[in-house]
Order: C-alpha cells, then structure tokens, then sequence
C-alpha cells in the first residue's frame, strides 16, 4: 500500500520578513529542491512571534501541533520533521513533545535533528564557516549565540574549544543567554594585539538579537561594549540560513530522517 509523504520544517521563525525570506525560506526551499515529489511545510515554535506576526501583520503561522494535525487531515501518513533549530536544545524539546501527541496516527512519523548534533556537524560547521569567512584573514571573529539554561547549551563551548582544537585562537563562540558569556572572549582577546574583530550570527536567522544586540546602539549592544573597550568592530548580518553549506546539513539531516537514522516517534 502506497504512502502519502509530507516533510515539516519547523523553524524558531521571526517577525522580519526580509531575515525570513534570505534564511528560513531559503532553507524550506533546498530542503523541496531536494525532494521535488514531497510537500514541504512549515511551522514554528516561538508562540511570542507568531502572536506578533497575527498582531501586527494578519499573518498565522501554524505551530508544530497545528501543522501536523492538518497533515493528519489530509490524508498524509509518512510524516519528516526536520527543524532548523541549532542546538539539541528547549526549542527542539516542543518539536519533540508535540510531535509525540501524534504517536501511532501517521504509519511513521521521523524527526531529524538540528545543526549541531553529532561530531561530524561540528567539523562541518566549522568548515563552512571558515569557507565562508576566513577565519586566519581575520584579527578576531566572535560569534553571537542565543544560549539557554537547557543542557544542551554544551553545544556551544564544544563548538568553541573545537575551533580552538583546529589551530583557529582568533574565532570565539558567545552566548546572548548561556555560556560562554561575552566576557569570556573578551579575555581572550585581550592577550593578543586585537584591534579589530567581526561580530558574527551563531543563528539560523538575524533578527532581534543580532540587530541589537550584537549590533545595535544601545550601551549594552556587543558592538557597543567592544568599541568602549577601544576595539574597533565590523558586524555582518547574515544568518546562518543564508549560508548554502549550512542548508545543506539540514537537507542531510532530513534524509538521514526519512531513512529511519534518527528519532521516530
């Protein structure tokens, strides 16, 4: 008996349009070049951005449960999540827990994981980083990452120390809301002749974050912080959805699912 597949791409999601366009979509849009005959759609898990977006711009976004209990209503029964989360961590928790009120109605229902789960992802990441930035061309490079008090935060200094491992001293992975802090860089960097460093997004999207807090005007912005420490700072808002090596994990990450390698519910 033949099966009716659907892929969900569940995002954190985000209430800039242009950011959605250059990453989220983008990603939607390799993970459907990937699989031509398979629906692909989406959902995210921020119930504060989607309230914005239906506040502000009229626009639903369905969450995890709703989209798949659409999914149920027509008829699909072989269901692929793949989240673009980063990390193993509170966000990839809902993806999880929602998905497991379906358990038994789809004939399989497969969740693949987020950028950085497995060794391999790290040595990739930073790869693609590096193709993409030139780590040794540059003085310093630090990376915002959201953080979380969730233990899979760890993600973030093994990526760091990892970095470390391959020869890069100069790139630094910080957290807005984990560890390791901003400080933690700042120390590092102050033991080397830095004059200059490049404020880089550790997110799938550039949105408030990114905007203000690493590159904002206010006093307690990262931009503002290293340049009252007599840096100078260059910040580029790129999301890492825009990096087409980084789409490319979450399109291995999905097949890896729909091949039954990762978690079925």
């Amino acid at each position: 008996m033949s099966t009716k597949k659907a892929i969900l791409v569940v995002s954190f999601g985000t209430s800039y349009h242009e950011t959605r366009e250059k990453n989220i979509d983008k990603i939607e849009e390799s993970i459907q070049n990937a699989f031509p005959d398979i629906p692909v759609r989406r959902a995210w898990t921020s119930g504060m951005i989607m309230k914005k977006l239906k506040t502000r711009d009229n626009i639903h976004i369905d969450n995890t449960q709703e989209a798949l209990e659409k999914l149920l209503a027509e008829g699909f029964d072989d269901i692929t999540i793949q989240p673009t989360h980063i990390i193993n961590g509170s966000e990839f928790d809902k993806v999880i827990n929602s998905a497991s009120h379906f358990r038994g109605k789809f004939k399989r229902l497969a969740i693949g994981r987020p950028l950085l789960n497995s060794v391999e992802d790290y040595h990739e990441v930073i790869h693609i980083l590096d193709r993409e930035y030139d780590f040794k061309s540059k003085e310093a490079v630090v990376f915002m990452g959201h953080g979380s008090e969730h233990n899979g935060n760890a993600a973030y200094p093994a990526l760091d120390y990892m970095l470390k491992d391959k020869g890069f001293d100069s790139v630094h992975i910080a957290t807005v809301e984990g560890y390791p802090p901003l400080d933690n860089a700042i120390r590092s960097m102050e033991t080397k002749n830095v004059n200059k460093i490049h404020l880089l997004p550790l997110m799938t999207v550039a949105g408030d974050h990114i905007l203000e807090d690493m590159a904002g005007d206010d006093e307690d912005s990262w931009r503002m912080i290293l340049e009252g420490r007599g840096y100078q700072t260059q910040a580029i808002i790129k999301g890492l959805g825009e990096i087409k090596g980084i789409r490319d994990i979450f399109v291995s990450h999905a097949a890896k699912a729909m091949e039954g390698q990762e978690i079925l519910i």
